[in-house]
């Protein structure tokens, strides 16, 4: 059964900005046209790929239902693995915890 959780990593000062912005949307977003997100057992990978040496970081988690923009599992094709994206900026009361991760 799937999840009704997903989740993002990004930086402290990220996740400050946006609740200011009272949205959120992350530095890559304009190139890539959407928000990477993971299921929880995906984040070691994630860590390991992207974030790798770095401070400061937090993990979102985000209740799938409260998304108010699409919500798309998409194939990873060099890891053969689906990941939840997410096509619009997210809205801050769809993340129902915050955890510092480094």
């Amino acid at each position: 059964m799937e999840s009704e959780y997903i989740y993002h990593v990004t930086t402290l000062k990220e996740w400050e900005a946006a609740k200011i912005k009272n949205e959120y949307t992350p530095a890559g977003y304009e190139q890539d046209g959407f928000i990477h997100c993971s299921i929880e057992k995906q984040i070691p990978g994630v860590l390991d790929r992207f974030y790798k040496g770095q401070t400061g970081l937090v993990k979102l988690k985000i209740e799938k239902e409260k998304v108010q923009r699409p919500v798309l599992f998409e194939l990873a094709l060099d890891l053969d693995e689906l990941f939840p994206h997410i096509y619009g900026a997210l809205n801050l009361d769809s993340v129902v915890e915050v955890t510092a991760i480094s």
